[in-house]
């Protein structure tokens, strides 16, 4: 269950890796590679290999896959949170219902 709860963490992790590739790819950079690379993008990046490692890491320590997969559907509640309250996105009733069966289904999936 600990591990559960430190791949839980992980998922908010790479959902914060996605704001910050979101904020990276709003910022108007020229030439056009800088797009690319550049320490939004970077951060990005470097926070979803760290989430990879950490990942490996609990899967080591006895977390299975099934499992963690499930865990990892989270995201689909932490992405839309977290880009409605740093870059005011809508959450329309249709996804508030869809967020809402993803939970349930995890819930269901661990007890």
């Amino acid at each position: 269950m600990k591990y559960a709860l430190i791949a839980l963490l992980v998922v908010l992790v790479a959902a914060c890796a996605q704001m910050l590739l979101k904020q990276g790819a709003r910022k108007g950079f020229t030439p056009w590679w800088r797009q690319y690379i550049n320490g939004w993008v970077i951060s990005g990046y470097t926070l979803m290999f760290a989430a990879m490692v950490v990942n490996i890491w609990c899967m080591n320590k006895g977390l299975q896959l099934k499992e963690l997969s499930i865990i990892e559907s989270m995201s689909y509640f932490f992405v839309p949170m977290l880009s409605w309250f740093i870059f005011k996105e809508p959450i329309n009733r249709r996804k508030a219902l869809a967020i809402g069966i993803i939970i349930v289904g995890v819930i269901v999936f661990f007890i």
